[in-house]
């Protein structure tokens, strides 16, 4: 639940709308800038793959854990994959202890669907023996701080804990997985990063990961996860509706945007 004395104020909003008309951000960023991308891997000895994000003050932990599981009926070859999110009350007085509530539920569809549909995760190779035994990815979320855009810190987040995860050793005769052991195996995934970037609409204007004040008075946001420019997944949110040439304006505005944080990541990555 979100609590109203923390919203953004309206003479913010007025000065942040005005700066906006001028192409200008409160912390000197244009409008098609992302803030500082740090990326840490290997931050949890108990995760077979992990990672922390920082988008300026912005910071998720993301962990990846495997287990075998019986594989979906209609994909009785593959592997299976679940994304959680936790929007900690740690990270912001918005957020409260218990189940999880819509935000948290669709950062985790948002972030499961560019993974999936990107096929970023090879999951055929995830099959021990077919119609019977697979491995399961879970890919768990933490909220840490949100000074906005956790959308994006968190694909950025699950990718990274992805690429350097490796298997934990399995008996197969004892049907047991050994936890705390690893194998040398790591998680098959495509060497292209699928890269999922939020556009915003504020009033006539269009950005790339906003700060909190700047998200609260978001008017509609489009969520866009490409890999090599081939967009795999869309998503938008909130109400408020857009032209055709708004929509196209977004998909110019990701697409050059992708290219420099692909270069960030990969940097992180190496």
């Amino acid at each position: 639940m979100e609590n109203p004395i923390e919203m953004t104020s309206n003479l913010t909003a007025i000065r942040i709308k005005e700066y906006l008309s001028k192409d200008k951000r409160f912390d000197g960023r244009m409008p098609e800038n992302f803030r500082d991308i740090i990326i840490e891997t290997g931050i949890s000895k108990n995760a077979e793959g992990s990672a922390r994000v920082k988008l300026g003050n912005t910071e998720v932990l993301v962990g990846v854990k495997m287990n075998v599981s019986t594989p979906y009926p209609d994909s009785p070859n593959k592997g299976n994959l679940m994304v959680t999110a936790e929007l900690l009350p740690l990270s912001s007085p918005r957020f409260e202890n218990g189940p999880p509530k819509f935000p948290a539920i669709e950062l985790g569809r948002v972030i499961d669907r560019g993974i999936r549909e990107s096929k970023f995760i090879e999951l055929e190779k995830l099959c021990i023996k077919e119609g019977e035994k697979v491995w399961t990815v879970f890919i768990d979320i933490y909220s840490i701080n949100d000074d906005g855009n956790l959308l994006d810190a968190a694909g950025i987040g699950a990718i990274a804990a992805l690429k350097n995860a490796k298997i934990p050793k399995y008996d197969e005769k004892e049907d047991k997985v050994l936890f705390g052991e690893l194998s040398d195996e790591s998680i098959p995934v495509k060497k292209e990063l699928p890269i999922s970037i939020t556009a915003h609409k504020i009033g006539k204007n269009l950005i790339i990961d906003p700060t909190r004040d700047e998200e609260d008075i978001s008017e509609t946001r489009v969520t866009i996860c490409s890999s090599d420019g081939e967009i795999s997944s869309m998503q938008k949110g909130d109400s408020e509706s857009l032209s055709i040439e708004e929509m196209n304006n977004i998909l110019d505005l990701i697409e050059k945007t992708e290219r420099v944080v692909f270069k960030k990541i990969e940097k992180s990555l190496k």
